[in-house]
């Protein structure tokens, strides 16, 4: 973990599922309230992903993208990224290697 605080990544771990999707709208919410220029959201630490825990990230994006800011996705897991590309959502996505690179690219 970065020692330095970086309010503009959400780390999310474990699996983001229909009972944690609410909990991840919310965090969302929250950091878009502050409109920040970027936002990422870190899935290093994410083993799965369905389809409730999709449409959060999907409605996060369109709320940040709508006043201009940036939304990057990063650290997929194999598992997780093959959930994306079924999906074809690995195209809708700006996805890092990591969320430094994802900062970085802003």
């Amino acid at each position: 973990m970065p020692s330095k605080d970086r309010p503009n990544v959400l780390p999310l771990e474990g699996e983001i599922d229909l009972h944690v999707s609410p909990n991840l709208t919310a965090a969302l919410n929250r950091m878009i309230d502050k409109k920040p220029k970027q936002l990422v959201v870190d899935l290093s630490r994410v083993t799965y992903i369905d389809s409730a825990g999709l449409a959060a990230l999907i409605e996060g994006m369109q709320k940040i993208e709508a006043y201009g800011g940036k939304f990057a996705l990063a650290g997929l897991q194999e598992t997780v990224r093959s959930i994306f590309e079924i999906a074809r959502l690995d195209q809708i996505f700006r996805i890092f290697p990591d969320a430094d690179a994802a900062l970085a690219a802003a």
